[in-house]
């Protein structure tokens, strides 16, 4: 008699189940934990109007979802009336949560560069003051080794004809803005359209890195 023991599947003593399906759901729990850890990743950046930074990063496959905020001042909980007003040391930005396997930090660089004025010290396009500055600021040692090697390599292009004037700083607490300026694009788009057209945005960055801009209006 023909002996086929060898195509047979190895089968665990009844026994052993319980302790392997135990098992099994711990390894595909931490797996999940792991991947999903390894994928999500914070950046925020400062580039004036957070309404258009929001709208801009929005744009982007890979982006997950973008926050309205305050970041780099000193007052706590600070409200839009006093960071306009240029009292709380803070600055407009966005908090992006992004999915690193499908966008990298160098890409979203890439663009927060081409979707500013980086040579404008006093704030950007029409928006005055050091609230409306640009500014990198980094969450990690990697996000810092990035952002300065970017901002070395435009610098060395001499592409914009001027120094790099957009600071990279310590990411520090980061205050959402309040709940209407959130989607402040799809929310108003009449409004937001005109605001956007009327600060020179679209126009100063076409005369900057020339026309790589989507030419309809933000969201549409």
């Amino acid at each position: 008699m023909k002996n086929n023991s060898k195509n047979k599947p190895l089968l665990l003593p009844k026994i052993m189940l319980p302790v392997f399906y135990a098992l099994l759901t711990v390894a595909l729990a931490t797996l999940a934990t792991t991947a999903s850890y390894a994928e999500e990743q914070t950046a925020t950046f400062a580039g004036g109007c957070f309404w258009c930074s929001e709208s801009d990063f929005e744009k982007l496959d890979g982006v997950i979802a973008v926050t309205s905020g305050y970041i780099g001042g000193h007052l706590k909980n600070p409200t839009y009336k006093q960071v306009s007003a240029g009292k709380s040391g803070h600055t407009e930005g966005v908090q992006i949560i992004f999915d690193s396997q499908a966008i990298s930090y160098a890409t979203l660089l890439e663009y927060f560069w081409k979707s500013i004025d980086p040579i404008d010290g006093g704030g950007q396009f029409c928006d005055r003051g050091q609230q409306y500055r640009s500014e990198i600021f980094y969450h990690s040692k990697d996000q810092q080794q990035a952002a300065e090697k970017s901002r070395q390599a435009l610098d060395d292009s001499g592409e914009l004809g001027a120094p790099i004037a957009t600071k990279i700083t310590a990411a520090s607490i980061f205050y959402p803005a309040e709940d209407y300026h959130q989607n402040y694009y799809t929310k108003n788009p009449v409004r937001y359209n005109y605001y956007r057209w009327g600060c020179g945005r679209d126009k100063r960055l076409e005369e900057l890195w020339g026309a790589t801009k989507e030419s309809k209006p933000a969201g549409q």
